[in-house]
């Protein structure tokens, strides 16, 4: 049983006939996805003297830091488009979409995991005046049915059953109803596909006013927005200058015939300026926007975050005149002004379709360049620099990960352990090594059931042992200068049964096959899927997740605009040599156990006998570098190319990660890793 919520929706369905918060009285709700780009929004009270206009325009944001500054608080409010997005839909109606853009929120900002209890982050909640229901995706299942009250309806996104959101709500609304979205947390993309599928039955998409969900939780202790200074990435790390990234944009939007190009992802920016901050949970951002220009270059920021170090770095204590090669601060809540001045000068704009609609909107469609952000595909191949940090940053990552199933394997049979003391001890190694900043998502150790919850979480009324009796899934990262990490492996700690035996092997021969994919230049991840759920297939297996994501360098775990994927997606972006992808085939039975191995793979140039027609073509280096329990496996099932393929990937391990041990000194952790590396016969 999740935790109560009917008395949030009674709250929240009162106020969505309140005329004193909205223009009008409206029939549905959309609250943001933790999926979603975040926005927060500041905690205030709403009383008769709080007057809260409509944020279009950035008119609430510019209410609430008034309000903020009349209370003598230095608070400027991020509120990233990019980050969340909340939509009222009418007849009482929350209806969270995921837009998978950056799933870690600060705690002020899990509205949708306030308003239902489902902490999961990607999930779609629906509330009318009579139903509740959340749509969430394959990994959440079987977390959404523990953490769901009796209030609310799971529908299980992806079985074919199960209807969208959109058909949904056209069965649910009559004729007529509006739904409503706030302009600031919805994508343009989104907007327009949702508005031409519920116009077509007669139903409205509308912008609306307050945020709702945020009006309910000013009476339930909201936690407070973050508030943190940035940190400046030394070039050692980067490889190029800020100067030079603004330099290759400006070239590439000269090609583009842009006048100016607007940025709103978080990643992108921190990517761009060589800045990290800690605005978002696991993930190095802050809340900023820019516009760049062939002759200015504008972050919008609360300049309050600028400590002298960054302010020397952007130039801002520069003589220099040329405002070419230094940047300009504008406050945070002018972006809006911005745009529409730029706008309004007839300026071509480049802003992407993945941002807010209050953003696009303001750019008339004559001078509207709607591409995906070229930052994106920059940030995402990775230069010399970053690929060799990476490479580094997974090895002291390995030498952690050797420490603590070396200390598993010694405790485990004697010990009272955990899935959460494990996990606490697992950052502990990792903060002994070099260059460590965070976690770069919450450890995943998860015993038997509870690893077939694909996210699960370990929490106190959750925790299991660890024992000698059920198989351990342990995935989990970290955020280091020179890189980030995430890794998952499946071990047992007695004697496995057949069937999971028999599991896993076929988990590792999708992995492997994925692994050793040699495929021609600009194939998108989509076509490559197959090949990791092949031998699940086989057997009638399967797993409901994407088989691989992007990992940022000192970035975010899950970067775009690659990936590997069943779903084809629309602009889907096409394998390049310098990204980065995982390789995270699974195998989950409910109630049960969890398989999953994954593997970050490096994107290469391979040389082959022949190059059809000089297309190219690519393959994979192995940047994990961790053993795969080889106990676990059943080698008949096994090919001579895959036990090659396994001897061949142990013997890297030993050779790269043991020299990492030896200079540490951890002799235990090497002589786990030169046992768990031995060849297979």
């Amino acid at each position: 049983m999740g935790k109560p919520t009917g008395h949030l929706l009674r709250q929240l369905r009162s106020l969505m006939k309140n005329k004193h918060h909205l223009p009008e009285v409206i029939q549905a709700y959309i609250i943001p996805s933790e999926d979603a780009h975040q926005v927060i929004l500041p905690k205030v009270d709403v009383g008769k003297n709080t007057e809260l206009s409509i944020r279009t325009a950035g008119s609430l944001r510019s209410a609430i830091f008034s309000e903020y500054r009349r209370r003598g608080r230095r608070y400027s409010p991020p509120h990233s488009p990019l980050f969340g997005f909340t939509c009222y839909l009418f007849n009482f109606l929350i209806f969270i979409i995921c837009i998978v853009q950056n799933e870690y929120l600060a705690s002020c900002d899990l509205r949708r995991e306030f308003i239902s209890g489902f902490s999961g982050s990607a999930g779609t909640a629906i509330v009318t005046e009579t139903k509740a229901a959340l749509w969430t995706d394959g990994r959440y299942h079987l977390q959404a049915e523990k953490q769901l009250d009796v209030n609310w309806t799971l529908m299980r996104d992806g079985l074919s059953e199960t209807p969208t959101q959109e058909d949904w709500l056209i069965q649910e609304l009559p004729s007529g109803s509006k739904i409503g979205v706030d302009p600031w947390v919805i994508t343009h993309g989104k907007w327009a596909k949702m508005s031409q599928s519920l116009s077509a039955a007669g139903l409205s998409l509308v912008y609306a006013e307050k945020n709702l969900v945020d009006l309910v939780w000013a009476d339930h202790n909201r936690p407070d927005p973050p508030f943190e200074g940035l940190m400046v990435l030394d070039i050692s790390f980067t490889g190029k200058t800020w100067q030079e990234k603004v330099k290759h944009v400006r070239g590439t939007m000269k090609k583009r015939k842009a006048d100016a190009l607007v940025v709103t992802a978080l990643d992108e920016i921190a990517w761009l300026f060589n800045l990290r901050g800690s605005d978002v949970t696991f993930n190095p951002v802050f809340f900023a926007y820019a516009i760049i220009t062939q002759d200015e270059v504008s972050l919008f920021i609360d300049d309050s975050k600028l400590n002298k170090a960054v302010s020397k770095h952007l130039g801002l204590d520069s003589e220099n005149d040329n405002n070419q090669t230094k940047v300009t601060v504008c406050p945070y809540e002018g972006i809006s002004d911005a745009v529409k001045e730029a706008a309004n000068s007839g300026a071509r704009i480049w802003i992407s379709l993945s941002s807010s609609v209050a953003l696009v909107r303001l750019v008339p469609k004559t001078q509207l360049i709607s591409d995906p952000s070229p930052l994106a595909s920059s940030k995402a191949v990775k230069n010399a620099v970053e690929i060799e940090g990476m490479r580094e940053a997974h090895i002291r990552d390995a030498v952690a990960l050797c420490e603590y199933f070396c200390w598993l394997e010694q405790k485990v049979p004697k010990d009272d352990l955990t899935e959460v003391t494990g996990a606490a001890k697992l950052e502990e190694f990792r903060r002994e090594q070099e260059n460590f900043v965070s976690l770069s998502f919450e450890t995943i150790s998860a015993v038997g059931s509870n690893g077939a919850i694909i996210h699960y979480r370990p929490a106190e009324e959750t925790d299991r042992m660890i024992s000698k009796e059920e198989l351990y899934l342990c995935d989990s990262g970290a955020q280091f200068k020179d890189g980030t990490t995430d890794v998952t492996r499946t071990w047992h700690f007695g004697v496995p049964t057949k069937w999971e035996r028999e599991c896993f092997t076929r988990v590792l021969k999708g992995h492997i096959a994925l692994a050793r994919a040699v495929f021609p230049n600009k194939t998108t991840g989509h076509r490559l899927d197959t090949l990791a759920r092949m031998s699940l297939w086989d057997a009638g297996l399967d797993y409901l997740h994407g088989t691989g994501h992007g990992i940022g360098s000192f970035l975010n775990v899950h970067e775009g605009p690659q990936g590997i994927g069943f779903r084809s997606r629309e602009n889907e972006a096409p394998l390049e040599a310098g990204m980065m992808v995982t390789d995270e085939p699974g195998y989950y039975e409910d109630g049960a156990f969890g398989i999953r191995i994954e593997n970050v793979l490096l994107v290469k140039p391979v040389e082959l006998q022949n190059n059809f027609k000089d297309r190219g073509y690519l393959g994979f280096e192995p940047i994990t570098l961790f053993p795969i329990q080889t106990k676990l496996l059943m080698p008949s099932m096994l090919t001579a190319e895959e036990v090659d393929w396994i001897n061949w990937y142990h013997g890297l391990c030993a050779e790269k990660v043991g020299s990492a041990l030896r200079e540490q000194g951890r002799t235990s952790a090497l002589n786990w890793l030169i046992k768990e590396t031995v060849a297979l016969g």
